[in-house]
């Protein structure tokens, strides 16, 4: 069994009731109110982040973005206002939290736009820390990334900034802060981008998003797990890093330190932290979200991993699924009982509908615990929330096994510039990082647009890390045969290797999408030189 020890008290915060954004008017491009965001005039030499980048490298608002921005084209614009800000929360069975969310609700409400739009978004920032938002899977233009240091300043509390690039590819994404771990906390949402050449068929979509809880339980917050897990030393050092005390009283939390999670798919330890809460669409198993059908009905399901330190292996009980899509690209279809989702990756599944109530079944990989939601297309009692589909432990199809659609496979070419990246670290000392060298905002992996780069992930550690590129997608298996992916996991004492076209410059962060390994320092940035 997973124990969680119980070593000292942590910080806690209480929150204020939620307000919500309305629709706003948005300029032709990034723009902020109150001089927060990119405000060029306050910076003198320094970049858009606020810092001085190394010299010969392209800037994340330079004339080679803009360039890039202008060939993707401008087309209708999608005008969306959101608000950060404290909220109270229910998440069923009897269970309500103070937390940070988008709004009043969980995960934030859906963004949807459509291929060759120019999405243009403010996001009002009423929360007691600075914060931001990334566009995960998104080859946008880099000064819209939204990372504090590097592409942008951080939205300041009470102000506003806007977030404005065209939308290039279809596919499932999301959106979430790149400030601290603000991520595990309610500020998350898709972002679906719709294809206005869908080429599948299919009767109703069902978007899933899978979470680990841990804000607001018992007096948690993520920012106390952090210095538990790091005894309150980060190596991260950003300086738009929130502080871990900011506007939050102090509270008498348990220890989230998990200690005995194992998982053979994972290779070993599962995951560093014991979750109260394992949610779908932001509800317990206990009090599920429920989507309904008729049976017969062909259905799309886009699942999200939001979580923030947590593997999900999920399955709908006495269904198979046909894969489409992973991390928003097409691939041959290919049926499987059940997937495993690391942090920050995303399947689309198609689906035939029972006639019933069936289990959309999350388990957390080597936890012990799982999230549900159900399928409803006819009468009958639910299941307990403690159900365990005999699928879960049938066929599951992990993205190494699929094959991309030819429309969007890597041509076959030499790789230009391998860049290698050891993976270092322990639980014991905390000290997740690329190469042994904790993040700062001036480090480079050179790379040159044109060029065909490889990337070879060497995980010396003995835990499983899921590794995100932004603003790219690559090859799996270091060719053009595989998947095309933009998150993908190392197992423990494994190599991976991904090929990536180096056609969107700025500067590019790439990091571990285990939210604390990435804060304890596992982030460098990819950086394609002017």
């Amino acid at each position: 069994m997973p124990v969680q020890h119980t070593r000292r008290a942590v910080l806690g915060a209480s929150l204020a009731l939620a307000g919500t954004g309305a629709l706003a008017a948005c300029s032709d491009g990034g723009t902020s109110s109150g001089h927060s965001g990119m405000d060029h005039s306050a910076m003198g030499d320094a970049g858009p982040s606020g810092t001085a980048a190394p010299e010969g490298y392209v800037s994340p608002d330079g004339p080679e973005v803009a360039a890039a921005e202008k060939r993707r084209g401008s087309g209708p614009v999608r005008e969306v206002s959101l608000t950060a800000t404290p909220s109270r929360l229910d998440l069923g069975g009897g269970h309500t939290v103070s937390t940070w969310a988008y709004g009043d609700r969980l995960p934030g409400k859906e963004v949807r736009v459509t291929t060759g739009d120019t999405l243009a978004l403010t996001l009002a920032n009423h929360l007691p820390q600075a914060t931001s938002m990334h566009w995960h899977g998104l080859a946008l233009r880099n000064d819209m990334d939204g990372v504090p240091g590097l592409t942008q300043r951080a939205i300041e509390p009470g102000k506003d900034f806007t977030y404005r690039f065209a939308v290039p590819d279809p596919g499932t994404y999301w959106f979430h802060p790149h400030s601290g771990v603000q991520l595990d906390r309610g500020l998350y949402a898709p972002l679906i981008v719709d294809d206005p050449k869908e080429p599948l068929s299919y009767d109703k979509e069902w978007v899933v998003v899978l979470d680990d809880w841990l804000d607001g339980v018992d007096g948690s917050t993520p920012d106390a797990v952090l210095q538990e897990l790091t005894k309150g030393h980060s190596g991260h050092s950003m300086e738009d890093m929130p502080s871990a005390d900011a506007d939050a009283d102090a509270g008498t939390g348990p220890s989230r330190m998990l200690m005995g999670a194992t998982s053979k798919l994972l290779g070993g330890d599962a995951g560093d932290v014991g979750y109260p809460y394992y949610l779908v669409n932001g509800r317990v198993p206990q009090d599920p979200a429920a989507f309904s059908a008729r049976p017969g009905d062909r259905i799309r399901l886009r699942i999200i991993n939001a979580g923030g330190d947590t593997a999900f292996r999920v399955a709908l009980g006495g269904h198979r699924m046909t894969v489409t899509h992973t991390d928003g690209f097409p691939v041959r279809h290919t049926t499987t009982d059940a997937l495993l989702l690391g942090m920050g990756e995303r399947y689309d599944v198609l689906v035939t509908a029972g006639d019933g109530v069936f289990p959309l079944t999350a388990l957390a990989e080597g936890k012990k615990a799982s999230a549900m939601a159900l399928l409803r297309t006819g009468g009958g009692a639910a299941p307990a929330a403690t159900v365990r589909p005999k699928e879960l432990d049938g066929e599951l199809v992990t993205s190494d096994r699929l094959v991309p659609d030819a429309s969007v496979a890597l041509s076959g070419r030499t790789p230009d510039r391998t860049v290698r990246i050891r993976l270092t670290g322990s639980m014991a000392a905390y000290d997740w990082a690329f190469d042994g060298k904790p993040y700062s905002a001036d480090q480079r992996h050179p790379v040159q647009t044109g060029e065909r780069v490889r990337l070879e992930f060497r995980n010396a550690t003995l835990m499983w890390h899921p590794v995100h590129l932004h603003g790219h997608t690559f090859a799996l298996a270091g060719n053009a045969s595989g998947a095309r992916k933009d998150t993908a996991i190392v197992l423990p004492r494994q190599t991976l290797t991904v090929d990536f076209d180096a056609d969107n410059p700025g500067l590019w962060m790439l990091h571990c999408h285990n939210l604390y390994h990435a804060e304890a320092g596992m982030m460098t940035v990819v950086g394609y030189r002017s």
